[in-house]
């Protein structure tokens, strides 16, 4: 079984300059401001802390860092994950906007260490125009040795139908509030990462 037995936040920072060395793979968590990126990351790591969840949508505009220690058949595999800052919400001026994206993509165009991007879409609007454009260019950009994964969040608050629809889509559904789909999740991140499961 594939577990995540250690999680612990290394840092935060404003761009790829100031990160933290590129020495362990990392999966990339993008998204939608107030999509529920914390609180995922949270439940991967059965953490309820470890992710900060802010108050106010598109507030956070730091990169964080934190390492991770997933362990399967008594081995243990080291990796990090990255909470990227939400997109679409932010009340800054428009040069600050624009030093914050030209930063957000020079880290995921540049980021050495990246082996996954794990874009998070609200489940009640899957078709957002901003989340089929982030995806595509993340799609563009990716290096052979990269990949992206799709998740579907707060599928407890579709009705039946709705989920059908989402179980349909490319991509994997969760509830972080029902548990649902974690255990899936933690299992694709890790064979993105270290090659097939045989479990």
């Amino acid at each position: 079984m594939i577990k995540i037995i250690e999680a612990s936040f290394v840092t935060s920072a404003p761009s790829i300059e100031l990160a933290p060395p590129s020495d362990t793979m990392e999966v990339v968590f993008l998204g939608r401001s107030n999509v529920g990126k914390s609180s995922l990351i949270n439940a991967l790591t059965n953490r309820k802390n470890l992710a900060k969840k802010s108050s106010t949508p598109g507030k956070t505009r730091l990169i964080n860092f934190f390492n991770i220690l997933f362990t399967k058949d008594k081995e243990r595999f080291n990796a990090r994950f990255v909470d990227l800052p939400g997109f679409g919400y932010a009340k800054v001026s428009k040069q600050e906007l624009a030093k914050w994206q030209k930063s957000l993509n020079e880290f995921i165009e540049k980021r050495e260490a990246i082996r996954l991007f794990v874009l998070l879409v609200d489940s009640r609007h899957p078709d957002l125009e901003i989340d089929v454009g982030v995806f595509e260019h993340v799609n563009s950009i990716k290096r052979a040795d990269q990949e992206i994964i799709q998740v579907f969040t707060k599928i407890d608050k579709l009705k039946q139908s709705e989920l059908a629809l989402i179980k349909k889509m490319d991509g994997i559904p969760v509830s972080v509030l029902k548990q649902k789909g974690i255990e899936k999740l933690t299992k694709e991140i890790f064979k993105t990462l270290y090659g097939e499961i045989n479990d």
